[in-house]
């Protein structure tokens, strides 16, 4: 019995409080991440419709007329399927500016 009692190790108690101390952190890191998320996306799409509007740009001069979004694809301006990272498809005005589409969700 002696030797179980010089024998040094974490109690249950102290490994739940660590346990409880991490979730706690856990618990206000979340919430966080998730707001930042966002905000990525908008950045990023934003930065994809200026890479756009370059590619427009080039295509003007190269072929001395406003492009279509599929004569972009066809002539490997643009790739396949061009949207932002967050999914927001993207469409040219008459006048060679790009805009984001708005999707009704239904309400």
């Amino acid at each position: 019995m002696e030797f179980i009692r010089n024998e040094k190790a974490f109690t249950l108690i102290e490994m739940m409080i660590v346990l409880l101390i991490i979730s706690v952190l856990i618990l206000i890191a979340i919430p966080n991440v998730s707001k930042h998320s966002k905000s990525i996306d908008e950045k990023g799409c934003n930065a994809y419709v200026q890479m756009v509007q370059g590619q427009i740009e080039a295509f003007k001069m190269d072929e001395k007329h406003l492009p279509t979004l599929d004569e972009l694809t066809t002539k490997e301006y643009l790739p396949e399927n061009a949207q932002c990272p967050d999914g927001t498809q993207l469409s040219i005005d008459g006048d060679g500016k790009v805009a984001k589409q708005v999707v009704d969700g239904g309400n």
